[in-house]
């Protein structure tokens, strides 16, 4: 498997057995071990690469454990703390992380609690751990931009002055990204301030403020979906794909495709917003099916009961179908009777895991 394979992979184990996970030492067990096996590339069984309970004194504090330190070339280059699932990552709670970083060679600090690791290193001052990571990485949310910096740290692509020279943009940019993200979420008073004096005239008010605070968020979310399904389009090569009638060669289908197609177009130009994760999801698919058929022949239509994936902009050639408007997310499949299966995801990454059922659907629409 290739390494976002194999970290797909984990962010789906997490996802579907975290609610079974009661304590730290079945964390590490359940999550923990597997990412410094299959993510990080070392063997957690040779202790001359992975040392659990690593035991170091550290001033008058004697006998303090470490849950593990990783070796490389025979020093000690990352030590990792663990808490359970779901409990807050905080330097706070990391006493001992902080302790032992200042009397080991390690340059690298991980806190983790299975479902979010947080990377520090010393940018601040020499051989002191920052009070903030460089790099956060969320397996239920991750962040692709970081994947080639996380590489970095595996076994084999191991470039320990690589990660520091690039850690003080990292943790700057992550940081700035997490609070965009998080005014795109729930949009501060200052955040709409900012925007409204930029469009309204008169004194930013009580009245003002709640009359624009949702008028910033929907506009907020329509941009991001822009940028998303641009950034799409450019990287894969093809041109948009808005809501549009089928190709001539739909007719040979017969009057009931063209007719179906027509409510769609009515109802897809009615409100409908494509959203980033429905924009994500039609990434993945492409991806899955690529070798079968060339990517800029799989284009999206967007309803609001759900966005079709199809072939040749043919609605007759449905691949998929993404019912993501309700809590309870689905993945349709129809089969070679039309009827639709439809599969229930509860993370993105899940989808790679109906690969099989996707290029059968490619299979059948191209015969």
């Amino acid at each position: 498997m290739e390494f976002t394979e194999r970290l797909a992979a984990l962010a789906s184990k997490v996802t579907h057995q975290k609610a079974s996970i009661e304590t730290e030492e079945a964390t590490k067990n359940a999550f923990v071990m597997p990412f410094i096996s299959t993510i990080l590339g070392y063997d957690v069984f040779d202790p001359a690469e992975v040392v659990p309970e690593f035991t170091a004194d550290v001033g008058v504090k004697k006998g303090e454990k470490i849950d593990y330190a990783i070796v490389q070339d025979g020093q000690i280059q990352m030590l990792i703390e663990c808490k359970h699932i779901g409990a807050p990552l905080s330097l706070e709670h990391a006493s001992q992380l902080y302790r032992y970083f200042a009397v080991t060679n390690a340059r690298i600090a991980i806190l983790t609690n299975g479902e979010k690791y947080h990377f520090y290193t010393d940018l601040d001052a020499p051989n002191r751990m920052d009070a903030k990571p460089f790099l956060v990485l969320d397996l239920t949310d991750i962040d692709a931009t970081l994947i080639p910096e996380l590489l970095k740290l595996s076994k084999n692509e191991f470039d320990l002055d690589s990660i520091i020279s690039a850690a003080g943009e990292l943790k700057y940019v992550g940081q700035i990204k997490r609070a965009i993200a998080a005014e795109f979420k729930e949009p501060s008073d200052d955040w709409v301030r900012f925007f409204t004096n930029r469009v309204y005239e008169g004194a930013f008010t009580q009245k003002v403020r709640e009359q624009f605070t949702p008028l910033v968020n929907k506009a907020s979310q329509q941009f991001l979906n822009e940028q998303v399904n641009n950034r799409l389009t450019t990287a894969l090569g093809a041109s948009s794909v808005p809501p549009s009638l089928p190709p001539a060669d739909d007719a040979a289908d017969g009057i009931s495709s063209r007719e179906e197609a027509e409510r769609d177009l009515i109802e897809a130009q009615d409100d409908i917003v494509t959203t980033a994760e429905e924009l994500t999801a039609f990434n993945i698919v492409r991806a899955i099916v690529c070798n079968q058929v060339d990517m800029s022949r799989v284009s999206y239509r967007d309803a609001k009961s759900y966005c079709a994936i199809l072939l040749d902009n043919n609605n007759r050639k449905t691949i998929a179908r993404l019912h993501f408007n309700r809590s309870q997310k689905y993945v349709g499949i129809l089969d070679e009777n039309k009827a639709e299966t439809r599969n229930p995801i509860a993370a993105l990454e899940e989808i790679y895991g109906l690969s099989d059922q996707l290029r059968a659907a490619v299979e059948r629409v191209t015969s």
